[in-house]
């Protein structure tokens, strides 16, 4: 699977985990189209959705507030108020839930720590969201697994790629290789920020999709 003209929107790092059986019987038309080009069409044929804003959300989250709507599927499972802590387990003060939070953010803390601090790991098991400082959230390296592999069957040595690691990451170059428990190690040239758990890191080699997995 190639990479869409248009950068900003293109989907390839969503679409990822598409088998080969799924990817034969996948018509993808607008991969050769900009957004504006889109809306010219839809615009020629009178479609109502030829301007219709830009989604920047989750679907079925239209007003943004995540947390909410986890509290209204998960019912009493979602996880009650906890400590921050800092990387040596020091409390800082109480946060509202993990729920509220992601790793990179800076906003909403709260936190009377004189220096701008973010989240840099959640601790489900403990209840924990760990702050610290910008440099904290740097990393050179990052383990994945539940793995995908669309361009090869497998890898058999390492591999130079470029990764990305979130949707709208532009994307690092590092070499990926399997560990002897089946998994893959990316180590990136430069340090990326923000690796979280969970997010999938997407691998490209000359434009196309290699695979793919689950950063843990």
């Amino acid at each position: 699977m190639g990479n869409s003209v248009s950068e900003a929107k293109d989907q390839t790092y969503a679409l990822y985990g598409l088998t080969q059986e799924q990817l034969e019987r996948t018509l993808m038309p607008a991969g050769e189209y900009t957004k504006e080009q889109i809306r010219g069409i839809a615009r020629s044929y009178g479609l109502s959705v030829a301007d219709k804003p830009d989604s920047q959300e989750i679907c079925f989250v239209p007003d943004g507030d995540y947390a909410a709507y986890i509290r209204r599927a998960a019912g009493e499972r979602v996880p009650k108020p906890g400590n921050f802590v800092d990387r040596s387990g020091n409390v800082l003060g109480r946060h509202r839930g993990i729920i509220h939070y992601t790793v990179g953010q800076r906003r909403g803390l709260n936190l009377p720590m004189g220096e701008r601090v973010f989240v840099t790991e959640i601790i489900p098991g403990s209840n924990e969201v760990v702050v610290g400082s910008a440099e904290d959230l740097l990393t050179s390296e990052v383990l994945c697994d539940r793995l995908n592999f669309m361009a090869v069957e497998d890898l058999d040595g390492p591999v130079k790629v470029r990764a990305k690691i979130r949707y709208n990451h532009r994307g690092e170059d590092c070499v990926i290789e399997k560990t002897d428990d089946g998994k893959v190690r990316c180590s990136f040239e430069r340090p990326v920020r923000a690796a979280a758990p969970g997010q999938a890191v997407v691998f490209y080699r000359d434009g196309y999709v290699l695979g793919g997995g689950i950063i843990l």
